[in-house]
């Protein structure tokens, strides 16, 4: 009997459902890949055969991690996973068009060395932002007839316009729609991203919503956050920024606005990435006593820094649009601290915390909107601590059970030859 009435089970069948899931990032990579990891480690507690084509580990460090990257596939097992590592090409320079370009087809070369035979798997599941393993899963897909669901995480041709990226952009998005079109099933993380699929030319009829979700570990590590009280006026407004350095994120530039603030701020960054070295320069450049660098941390550290936090800070690109919506803004409402995001309002990150009132929202385009946030956390205790209560609430919309319920759904109505469920 099933103890708990909101975790979804297999019904009983001669063998459980043999899944393929292809992905560039797998623990122990960080960012999605853990929480791909997760994902994969979920469907196996429910009941199925899960099989995953990934890199060996490189990311967000972009160097080989286990110094075994190449031509051979390596097998692992992975607690009821069966794990393939492919070689991939690590750009030495993430912010290159040409490495990014040549990045996604070295993906797509090394898994095609492993074509997939009819009846070998009875889905396949494949998360984009690499369209190198979507155009792997789409191939595939058609040669084996092999259901094939497309989890948009990033949409990358756009995500890489919004990076800084020059270059024939709108090829690149013809040939990303044409990929996406190969799939049987579409998802994605947020309602925006989901109107920007729909405006791509013959879409599937019906794009579901699969939000990301706290991973376990994590989760375990926050479970006890109460509501932040009001900052002591003695000491200096703790900002916190943990995870990847990129384009998309363009911290250097929230960095040199921030800067410019004669707020009494103390501000934390722990991370990597193509750009994160531009951020480190510029610190021991500037040697403003304010702003402090480090490496990314384990969970248990990143659990510490948000306790010791009264903001967590989340960066866009100016006009970043719908392309993609960061997962570092789950683990920080969740731990109760309330956001400072820097983004478009009418993007994914912008709806989320302004729709859900969960910290404050500035503009690139209002210099003075720093001043605004600061002198809240200074004298408006109330809405710092409602920021912080409704942080919190939100996250519980992010429970790791209820994610994957939603993924086995989508996996048995595909298997099933469903078109909804």
């Amino acid at each position: 009997m099933n103890e708990n009435p909101d975790q979804t089970t297999l019904p009983a069948r001669k063998r459980a459902p043999r899944i393929l899931v292809v992905v560039n990032v797998f623990r122990p990579d960080l960012g999605g890949g853990v929480l791909f990891a997760d994902l994969c480690d979920g469907l196996a507690e429910r009941g199925f055969d899960v099989t995953v084509r990934c890199a060996y580990p490189y990311y967000p460090q972009w160097t080989d991690v286990s110094g075994q990257n190449g031509w051979r596939i390596r097998r692992e097992n992975h607690d009821r996973l069966n794990v393939e590592r492919f070689g991939i090409f690590i750009p030495s320079n993430p912010n290159s068009l040409v490495q990014r370009l040549v990045y996604e087809a070295s993906f797509f070369f090394s898994l095609s060395r492993r074509r997939i035979r009819k009846h070998e798997f009875d889905a396949m599941l494949v998360f984009c932002p690499l369209v190198g393993a979507v155009a792997y899963a789409g191939w595939n897909a058609r040669r084996s007839r092999t259901p094939l669901w497309l989890n948009v995480q990033d949409l990358s041709a756009q995500a890489a316009a919004a990076g800084g990226f020059g270059g024939p952009t709108k090829l690149l998005v013809r040939i990303q729609n044409a990929l996406f079109r190969k799939a049987t099933v579409w998802s994605t993380i947020s309602k925006p991203m989901i109107e920007s699929l729909r405006q791509i030319p013959h879409p599937v009829d019906d794009i579901k919503l699969v939000p990301n979700w706290m991973h376990a570990s994590l989760a375990q590590l926050l479970s006890t956050a109460t509501p932040r009280q009001a900052v002591p006026a003695d000491r200096p407004i703790r900002l916190l920024y943990s995870g990847n350095i990129g384009g998309k994120q363009d911290l250097l530039a929230f960095c040199q606005w921030l800067a410019t603030s004669s707020a009494s701020f103390e501000m934390r960054i722990h991370g990597a990435g193509g750009r994160a070295d531009e951020v480190r320069t510029w610190i021991e450049q500037t040697q403003d006593p304010r702003f402090s660098m480090g490496d990314l941390t384990d969970e248990a550290g990143l659990a510490t820094k948000l306790a010791w936090a009264d903001a967590y800070v989340i960066t866009e690109k100016r006009d970043a649009g719908s392309s993609f919506v960061p997962s570092k803004l789950i683990p920080g409402m969740t731990s109760g601290a309330p956001i400072l995001a820097v983004c478009d309002a009418q993007g994914p990150l912008g709806q989320e915390v302004g729709g859900h009132d969960i910290g404050f929202l500035a503009s690139w385009d209002e210099p003075e909107s720093l001043n605004r946030f600061f002198s809240i956390i200074r004298n408006e205790a109330d809405t710092y601590t409602s920021w912080s209560q409704k942080a919190i609430h939100r996250g519980a919309f992010y429970h790791r059970d209820r994610g994957i319920d939603r993924c086995v759904a989508v996996l048995e109505g595909l298997i099933e030859g469903k078109q909804s469920t």
